[in-house]
């Protein structure tokens, strides 16, 4: 494996990947880093050069993160249940006709709201750009109006996981960062990590946080170990059920991506960031990257190599 991903690195089939941390049984056996033009955000940094220390976007790989910390506040009382409604959660709205709208259909992206991420993230047009542009976030998510039935068709939605971290703030009484500073990243011994904010000062639960390669794949160990005591296990199994069906292929669970039958978990980011989880193989791989809003093509060719029997 190692040879094959130092191949693929070498010969120019990734120039964009800026970590790879490969782990077998829990254990580190890949760990490489590169350099390139990096992004907060939208925000340019240069060139930088990689190594275990450099915190990197994670982009939406956070929506799958923000799942794992529902389920421990679920645990902990301070959330509902998937099947509660959504709009009850947020009553000073006094949103009507929506009744049927459930958490699930947050946690699964089916929600059947009006909402469109295709255009560049620079771009106010974008649904999730305009709804960081927003006077309130949450009620610009809750008042797009509805375009199909809920709970049939998978569409992506970042303002789908902004509703989830707005639950977690308001039952934890603190925001999302804090709460999965203190539940999530110190239980797993994650002490570098980062959270950017709205103008608002509302953690931005879809695409803001930043850890380092070796702690995203740690989250993922945390995945393929059944919670650790740390997250509920059977919040693990039913995060990593398939919901909805993907056009395409594959599936979908509570904010994390399902292939080959639902062996394969994997949360997925703006430009190439990528977390995979394979069970039956005790195989965790976190693949950072800088192709932001051009692609994911460095990041696969990395992922095929390591796969790859």
């Amino acid at each position: 494996m190692a040879e094959r991903v130092d191949e693929v690195l070498r010969g120019g089939g990734a120039p964009h990947v800026h970590g790879v941390v490969v782990l077998r049984g829990g254990e580190v056996v890949l760990e490489r880093y590169g350099a390139g033009a990096d992004h907060a955000m939208n925000v340019p940094l240069g060139h930088v050069e990689f190594d275990r220390d450099t915190l990197h976007d994670l982009r939406s790989v956070s929506k799958s993160v923000v799942a794992l910390v529902y389920g421990i506040a679920l645990e902990e009382g301070l959330v509902p249940e998937p099947g509660a409604s959504l709009v009850r959660q947020f009553p000073e709205y006094g949103i009507a006709g929506r009744e049927h709208l459930t958490v699930e259909h947050a946690l699964t992206m089916t929600l059947g709201l009006e909402w469109d991420e295709q255009l560049p993230y620079t771009d106010p047009a974008n649904s999730e750009i305009a709804m960081e542009l927003a006077p309130d976030r949450h009620r610009y998510v809750l008042e797009r109006p509805v375009v199909e039935e809920a709970g049939k068709r998978w569409h992506y939605c970042g303002g789908a996981t902004a509703l989830i971290g707005e639950i977690i703030t308001r039952g934890a009484g603190r925001s999302l960062a804090e709460y999965a500073a203190d539940k999530l990243f110190a239980p797993l011994g994650i002490s570098a990590h980062e959270w950017s904010k709205g103008g608002d000062g509302v953690t931005r639960a879809a695409s803001g946080l930043r850890l380092r390669p070796v702690d995203l794949a740690a989250v993922g160990q945390l995945v393929l170990d059944g919670g650790r005591g740390i997250v509920p296990g059977e919040w693990i199994e039913e995060m990593l059920r398939p919901r909805v069906a993907m056009e395409g292929g594959g599936g979908y669970g509570y904010q994390w991506y399902l292939g080959d039958g639902g062996r394969r978990a994997e949360g997925i980011g703006n430009g190439g960031q990528r977390l995979v989880v394979v069970p039956e193989e005790g195989l965790v791989v976190a693949v950072t990257a800088g192709e932001y809003d051009t692609g994911i093509g460095s990041s696969q060719a990395v992922l095929d190599a390591v796969l790859r029997g």
